[in-house]
């Protein structure tokens, strides 16, 4: 296991992050890759650990189309949407950065070993200001956060409770003069609370990949961001397949409820795959 140091003011330590108030006085990287990854284009995604279907499948949405356009993708390797953020970067053969609130020896959680091991064998860092042996502590994660937000030029909050760890990423990028993105959520999700609030608060909404290309002034590549691969939205599609119907016709094709297939409809938006024109889904998906 490679593990180097690059301290502020050495070759690869990344511009971005020297411009933040508290910039690291180094930072620790595992893997091969060469620390000047983390001066290229990059976007931060993150949110809740417990998150819903909806989110862990807009995260590698979102994820999966920054990838292909050639932005690194950074988060911080926990349960939910971070490891869905970094799967969704790897699976469209993109590199990504966990940052961790420990040494980088650590696998944490231990859970995401595999998914940490991927993430070097795929190009990318796991990376931390701590030194290896120091074992996470509570207080760590909101120091690694701004060190989340600070690597990127854009950070986008997936789904986060209104006292959400993701919050304070958002909080980060926002006094570090970066461009703060929000999904928005079911109305009713408690999930959706903390997007929403960044949503009151001027965040600007990411309603599709190209939302969050513009942020970070990338054109989208030529192919596409893969489909939701859930039952809901297939079925959403296959309804659709002899042509446009209205939310109700949807329901009553599907058999879906209203709270799964408003969600199923989000994703399929986020995708490209479906529009929806005064209260009429049409799929844009060639046949």
């Amino acid at each position: 296991m490679k593990i180097e140091r690059v301290r502020r003011g050495e070759l690869g330590y990344p511009p971005l992050l020297g411009q933040i108030p508290d910039p690291p006085a180094s930072l620790w990287l595992r893997g091969d890759a060469d620390a000047t990854i983390l001066g290229e284009i990059s976007v931060a995604i993150v949110g809740a650990r417990a998150c819903s279907g909806y989110g862990r499948s807009a995260a590698r949405l979102l994820s999966t189309g920054a990838a292909e356009a050639g932005a690194i993708v950074v988060s911080g390797l926990a349960r939910g949407i971070d490891g869905e953020a970094h799967r969704g970067a790897l699976a469209a053969g993109g590199r990504t950065v966990a940052v961790l609130g420990c040494g980088v020896d650590r696998d944490y959680p231990a859970a995401h070993a595999q998914l940490a091991r991927a993430i070097v064998a795929g190009g990318g860092l796991v990376i931390s200001e701590y030194e290896p042996g120091v074992e996470p502590a509570p207080w760590r994660f909101p120091a690694r956060n701004r060190v989340i937000a600070g690597l990127a030029r854009a950070t986008v909050v997936v789904e986060a409770r209104e006292r959400s760890g993701a919050l304070i990423t958002a909080d980060f990028a926002l006094e570090d003069g970066r461009e703060v993105l929000a999904v928005p959520g079911e109305i009713t999700s408690g999930l959706s609370r903390g997007a929403h609030g960044l949503l009151r608060l001027g965040a600007t909404p990411a309603t599709c990949v190209e939302d969050v290309l513009e942020a970070l002034g990338l054109e989208p590549r030529a192919s596409a961001a893969a489909l939701p691969d859930d039952p809901a939205s297939a079925a959403v599609l296959e309804a659709l397949a002899s042509g446009a119907a209205t939310a109700d016709g949807l329901a009553r094709a599907t058999g879906l409820a209203s709270g799964e297939l408003a969600a199923a409809l989000a994703l399929l938006e986020l995708a490209g795959a479906v529009a929806v024109d005064e209260g009429v889904v049409r799929s844009t998906i060639a046949r």
